[in-house]
């Protein structure tokens, strides 16, 4: 069959997406780019703040209408939204034929077999023990373009943060036996991959489950082996976690890119606690300290969340502050979703959304400066980049540093006569800077 595929949402959902279509393929199915052509159309959906359920559900909706203007004959809902509300959807939403939850995607093709035969009314639905971890496919093929790649390490989470919806659709923390991670990340070294991203809910509680310890550092030198493998990237580092370990691999391992991703979402030690964070201001302070001390280049990125309930213009003060003080290198706030089925949903003082989109926007003029002033402070400095592609009406090319990630960072724009792909590396000495992005100039 001719499917089109969406993956919305996170990089943990983008890599099921790899592994569904990969199976898919292995059936003998097509998976193709055109929506009218399509004879079935899966949606891999999110639900972790409301502006993606919103996503999730008018995609959905609006894909259905190939069922009557086009040839589609079977709509499959999978992922977050469809686990969380696979019974709502099956009322709300009856054009779904099919519904897949986070943990029933190795059901697919059965599914798509099981849905050309029913003459049911409604959807036929896969939903396993969301503490069910399933089988990894090895040989999945990246959705990104091939030379960078995300490997989730662990599925779940168990730190229940009174505003995250996370651990009742996607179950406990459990790790991927190394072994496992190990070849897929080999595969897709063979197939392109320089960048190779870590991520999971938690990466820094990685192993704990299976090994009995934190086993990150050891997965960074075993995967550091990889020959054609350039960079690691680390996503997702819970502060209170890290180890002297762990900071010792990235310092000492010279794949493993001097970046940090840490979601700290707030800087007032009472904030933290009604969100149930497990981390203090001042171990927050300390700890990025530390990182800066023993990794003086690294880059460091973090998240927030502006209106939690209750936050005070005292509490948000002290927010601000924090950013002020630490000067991260990346930072993306988010204003507080209120999430059903979540303690933070039943808290009193609930903060308009004008509010909270308010201070969100404060912190985003603020960090605006830091970010300006960190990149001009970069005139004069050369790295080794990743070239990410050519756009041909600016007749620059695209490239990342140790210190971008994908999708969420900046990049590093540079001419050349060279005839230079996607994934090459090669020196540039930086130039200029136009507000989050450097400018530069190729190096013989």
């Amino acid at each position: 069959m001719d499917i089109y595929f969406v993956s919305l949402g996170c990089d943990k959902n983008l890599v099921d997406s790899e592994m569904m279509i990969k199976e898919l393929r292995r059936a003998g199915h097509r998976i193709i780019d055109e929506e009218a052509m399509a004879e079935v159309i899966v949606v891999n959906t999110c639900c972790f703040i409301g502006d993606a359920k919103e996503e999730s559900i008018q995609t959905l909706l609006e894909l259905a209408k190939y069922k009557e203007t086009g040839r589609c004959k079977l709509l499959v809902a999978a992922g977050c939204l469809a686990q969380r509300y696979h019974e709502e959807m099956k009322k709300e939403i009856p054009e779904v034929d099919i519904i897949i939850g986070t943990m029933g995607y190795e059901a697919l093709v059965q599914a798509l077999e099981d849905g050309a035969k029913q003459k049911n009314v409604s959807a036929l639905e896969y939903l396993r023990e969301i503490d069910y971890l399933p089988e990894p496919v090895l040989d999945r093929d990246s959705m990104t373009g091939g030379y960078y790649a995300y490997l989730k390490i662990a599925e779940g989470c168990d730190k229940h943060c009174t505003y995250c919806i996370i651990p009742k659709v996607r179950g406990k923390y459990r790790s991927v036996p190394m072994e496992k991670l190990l070849l897929q990340a080999e595969h897709l070294v063979e197939n392109g991959a320089k960048e190779i991203i870590l991520v999971a809910q938690e990466t820094t509680l990685y192993g704990t489950d299976l090994y009995g310890e934190k086993s990150l550092a050891k997965l960074l030198e075993r995967l550091s082996e990889i020959e054609e493998l350039r960079w690691i990237r680390i996503l997702y580092c819970y502060p209170e976690e890290i180890t002297p370990e762990l900071v010792r691999a990235i310092r000492r391992l010279p794949k493993v890119c001097h970046y940090l991703d840490l979601p700290i979402q707030h800087g007032a030690d009472s904030v933290l606690k009604r969100m149930g964070r497990r981390t203090s201001r001042k171990e927050i302070v300390q700890k990025v300290n530390k990182l800066r001390e023993e990794i003086p280049d690294i880059a460091l990125r973090t998240t927030l969340i502006t209106g939690f309930p209750g936050e005070t213009e005292e509490e948000f003060l002290e927010l601000v502050n924090l950013v002020k003080e630490l000067r991260f290198d990346r930072l993306g706030v988010f204003a507080y979703s209120r999430e059903e089925n979540t303690p933070a949903d039943e808290m009193e003082g609930q903060i308009p959304e004008e509010e909270k989109e308010r201070r969100r926007e404060k912190i985003m003029e603020l960090q605006q400066e830091i970010a300006f002033e960190k990149n001009k402070e970069r005139i004069g400095s050369v790295f080794d980049v990743m070239v990410e592609g050519y756009m041909a009406e600016d007749e620059v090319y695209a490239s990342r540093t140790y210190m971008d990630a994908p999708e969420v960072d900046g990049y590093l724009f540079f001419e050349s006569d060279w005839n230079l792909m996607s994934g090459d590396f090669v020196k540039v000495r930086v130039t200029g800077a136009e507000g989050y992005d450097l400018i530069g100039e190729i190096m013989e």
